[in-house]
């Protein structure tokens, strides 16, 4: 048998590589491509919440209506003032929730006053400024370092220790047993109707266990472009289909609703055109790592939310969602549309953009875990 010259072996193999690439250029204009990345990084991508992180949101009440700090004496009053709420709601007994309301207010002033108090007493201390250069300085070093290793005690606090108990308990006897002045009259306001909604919906809710049922929305920017005015500035496409996916999310359920990026303000303006304010505002992030971590953050400081309903791409959802449970919180995932839609089977440039963006996608979740997420700050 004659043997075949090495230019046409050569040929040969650049012919079959030629037909390859252009095989799998059709499939990337093909609808299956971007099909078949979603359920690789859907099925690969890891989403197991970690249980250290998932400390900083185990107290499950998250409020949108207050921005007491957790752990604080406002806080662990207001938390005590909610379970007496809850029993005397049960006891159906409105004279009793009326004098439950006024010991609340005067317990909240009498907190305020010792808060001040103290900070008066504070004031007026000789400054010592050697030992105050001596202390500082460890703590500025203690708080660089928590930073950089990310595990800042504030994130992940023990709000059951025994102080915060003995606090707790302290706070509930004044408000079953604090005598109250005669001249003190108080009617249901606003914010007792707002709290006791929210005991309600808590006892509806207590069937379901902490990391079932969702505390919140979270809805992640997609980005910002101009209006048709070429001046303003409004939320794009991706941005503005997660948003109408949002709207039908709040008509269901009523939850709160966490904006995450910087379109955050934007994306509040849009709602409330459409009847829906958006209280819980995180516009720092710049990227998906800081979606997720400063969400996080925000969530935590409004009293903990151990599971969200997460709303974005079917792409962007598998590195979200793994970027939250990194940080503690479950996500139950709710799709938005993308601005194009994948054709039946044919070719076509709309197929192309979903398999542009699951590439992206593709990259940036391998990049996440081999590497860890690039240009992701601590803190807001």
């Amino acid at each position: 048998m004659a043997k075949t010259h090495w230019m046409i072996r050569l040929v040969r193999i650049v012919g079959v590589l030629f037909i390859l690439l252009a095989c799998l250029v059709v499939f990337i204009y093909t609808p299956y491509y971007s099909k078949m990345i979603v359920r690789a990084l859907n099925y690969f991508v890891p989403v197991e919440v970690n249980q250290l992180a998932a400390k900083s949101q185990q107290q499950a009440a998250l409020s949108e209506h207050d921005n007491l700090e957790p752990g604080s004496k406002l806080w662990i009053a207001r938390q005590a003032y909610l379970n007496l709420m809850e029993q005397v709601l049960d006891a159906k007994d409105p004279d009793a929730l009326t004098l439950l309301q006024t010991r609340y207010k005067l317990l909240q002033e009498q907190i305020l006053a010792q808060q001040k108090q103290e900070e008066t007493d504070e004031q007026d201390k000789p400054a010592v400024p050697l030992l105050k250069a001596s202390v500082s300085e460890p703590e500025e070093t203690s708080a660089t370092s928590e930073a950089q290793s990310g595990e800042n005690p504030k994130l992940f606090m023990e709000l059951n220790s025994t102080e915060n108990k003995a606090l707790m308990q302290q706070y509930l006897e004044f408000l079953k047993n604090h005598p109250v002045p005669a001249e003190h009259e108080h009617v249901i306001n606003q914010q007792t109707t707002q709290d006791i909604a929210y005991v309600k919906q808590n006892q509806n809710d207590e069937k379901l266990s902490h990391h079932s049922k969702p505390y919140a929305i979270v809805v992640l920017g997609g980005g910002l472009t101009l209006a048709e005015n070429r001046k303003d500035i409004v939320v794009n496409p991706y941005t503005r289909l997660r948003l109408e996916k949002t709207l039908e999310l709040h008509r269901q359920n009523h939850l709160p609703i966490v904006l995450s990026g910087v379109e955050a303000p934007y994306m509040q303006k849009w709602l409330k055109v459409r009847g829906v304010d958006a209280k819980l505002l995180e516009n720092r992030s710049m990227n998906t790592c800081e979606n997720t971590r400063f969400s996080s953050l925000l969530l935590q400081k409004k009293g903990g939310a151990p599971t969200v309903m997460l709303v974005t791409d079917v792409y962007h959802m598998p590195r979200t969602r793994r970027l939250f449970a990194l940080n503690g919180i479950e996500t139950i995932p709710v799709v938005a549309p993308m601005p194009t839609q994948l054709t039946q089977w044919q070719p076509s440039q709309q197929n192309y953009d979903h398999s542009r963006r699951a590439n992206y996608e593709l990259l940036a979740t391998i990049r996440d875990v081999l590497f860890g997420s690039s240009g992701c700050r601590e803190v807001p």
